[in-house]
């Protein structure tokens, strides 16, 4: 089954797709960027710098014994672990954690010499002595350096931060090494942690959440009006093309928009006023056709009657015969003549509300003033708005097309009833034998009779139910042509209800 949404929605999810597409693109790539000098690593970097930078400096100006405790207190405050790492990669001093051999290899090939770098191997300038020298202490412990001017340590070195591990976890190595005696060859300072903010020292997750939500919400309000414009103008479009399509040819589109929405809707509005003024003439021709047509029709029904008195016995059934032909096409053109009136009704017809009880009545005592298999059920506080001339005749079609077609196969049943959504059905029931599924679609059509309906005795001439439809959408109503439970054809009129049919309590249908 095909899910149907309205344009409105696709665009809006699409655009949705597209920047979710975005940023899982922008993620994978930050996620294969995560070692080395990457984005992530120069954020997070970035971010636990100055942290980092006070460890440093607290561990520098405390003796080697209280580094420990120190570490303790700085992982008390930031939820990470800290290491001291030599070169190579192995454990000198903190958290009892397995290091990745990804990370050794990293820090191996950091091993590089560079500006503030301690190469014990090749010194300090003579007569200088080393930057990070340590006094010996008492016990033989490293003891307070000698107070410097200017940064202790240099955080701008090579850093190094992956996800590594198993379980994984982030490593942030920070900056240059720790130089200093006692200490061995480029001691480093790791960082890990099991998320990747680690609580905001790393990455700071609700500013990225909030840009994202920004950029969002930018691009919906930027997107919304465009998108809401265009899907404004498509559905007026395709309201009115619904209305053309039921014959209500007076519709306009709204056509100011100078794209092609507007051009479209300017081509419809012109389509519409061609149609009109075709089906329009066309209909007037029928009903002054038929108009011309009656005075000849009644002049042969008189010479007729004239005729059969001075023709004998023998001839007299020729005369029958012929009269009636005429009175055949007098019928014909009598239905014509109702359809065109009905057709050329103006759509701002007087609206009037209308009593179906007392309308039903009239019908019947018209249509089957004798009917034995006629049920009625019409509440008599149920009215509906409509022309009393075009409401009458539709249900007088209706009846009688059910006499003529369905009498003598059981009861005809005729109920109304209030709807909901402001609508009052009147429908007419039978149990003859109904139509086709094929059929039943172009019931209605001006002319057209199904193929069981065409006899001379019950086939009429195929305008009954044009001229229901006619009368209905006069009415601002329509006809509902559906099969019976199980045999039969059940024809409904839709109408508009009153204020008094809505709260009188009048009964629903089945």
């Amino acid at each position: 089954m095909t899910l149907r949404l309205p344009l409105f929605s696709r665009i809006l999810i699409w655009l949705l797709l597209n920047l979710i597409i975005l940023g899982g693109t922008f993620g994978i790539f930050l996620w294969t960027e995560l070692g080395g000098d990457s984005l992530l690593g120069r954020a997070a970097g970035d971010r636990s710098q100055a942290p980092a930078g006070a460890l440093m400096a607290e561990l520098r100006d405390r003796p080697m014994v209280e580094w420990e405790r120190a570490m303790a207190r700085f992982e008390e405050a930031y939820p990470v672990r800290v290491m001291l790492l030599r070169e190579d990669g192995s454990l000198f001093l903190g958290a009892k954690l397995e290091v990745p051999a990804e990370l050794a290899l990293r820090l191996r090939a950091l091993v590089q010499p560079g500006p503030g770098f301690d190469d014990r191997r090749s010194g300090p300038p003579p007569g200088q002595p080393p930057e990070d020298h340590f006094e010996p202490g008492p016990m033989g412990a490293p003891g307070p350096r000698p107070p410097r001017s200017g940064p202790r340590s240099s955080m701008g070195g090579a850093r190094v931060f992956l996800r590594a591990g198993s379980p994984a976890k982030y490593w942030l190595v920070h900056g240059n090494p720790i130089r200093g005696p006692g200490l061995p060859r480029g001691v480093r300072m790791a960082m890990v942690s099991e998320t990747l903010s680690a609580g905001g020292l790393f990455f700071d997750v609700q500013s990225w959440f909030w840009a994202a939500s920004a950029v969002i919400a930018v691009s919906v309000l930027w997107w919304l009006p465009f998108v809401r414009g265009i899907t404004r103008s498509v559905s007026q479009i395709s309201a009115a093309t619904e209305r053309i399509a039921e014959g209500r040819f007076n519709t306009v589109v709204p056509e100011e928009r100078g794209d092609e929405l507007g051009r479209l809707g300017g081509a419809i509005n012109r389509m519409s006023a061609r149609l009109e003024g075709l089906v329009t003439g066309q209909k007037r021709f029928l009903g002054d056709v038929a108009h011309e047509l009656c005075s000849p029709l009644a002049r042969m029904e008189m010479a007729l009657g004239i005729l059969e008195q001075r023709t004998d016995h023998d001839a007299r059934s020729y005369v029958d015969d012929v009269r009636e032909e005429v009175r055949h096409m007098s019928t014909l053109v009598n239905e014509l003549m109702q359809f065109s009136k009905a057709a050329l009704k103006p759509a701002d017809a007087e609206m009037t509300s209308l009593p179906l009880a007392e309308m039903t009545r009239r019908v019947v005592a018209r249509e089957m003033p004798e009917a034995t298999g006629l049920t009625v059920h019409v509440p008599e506080e149920l009215q509906a708005l409509g022309h009393s001339e075009l409401v009458e005749r539709a249900m007088g079609n209706l009846l009688r097309n059910a006499r003529n077609h369905a009498a003598a196969y059981g009861p005809i049943r005729i109920e109304a009833f209030f709807l909901g959504s402001h609508q009052v059905l009147w429908r007419v029931v039978d149990s003859g034998p109904g139509v086709s599924e094929s059929e039943l679609g172009r019931l209605g059509e001006p002319f057209y009779r199904p193929d069981q309906s065409r006899s001379s005795d019950t086939g009429g001439t195929g305008l009954g139910l044009a001229i229901v439809k006619t009368c209905m959408a006069a009415c601002q109503g329509r006809l509902e042509l559906t099969r019976g439970q199980e045999r039969g054809l059940v024809a409904t009129l839709v109408l508009k209800s009153t204020s008094e049919s809505r709260f009188t309590g009048a009964s629903n249908g089945e």
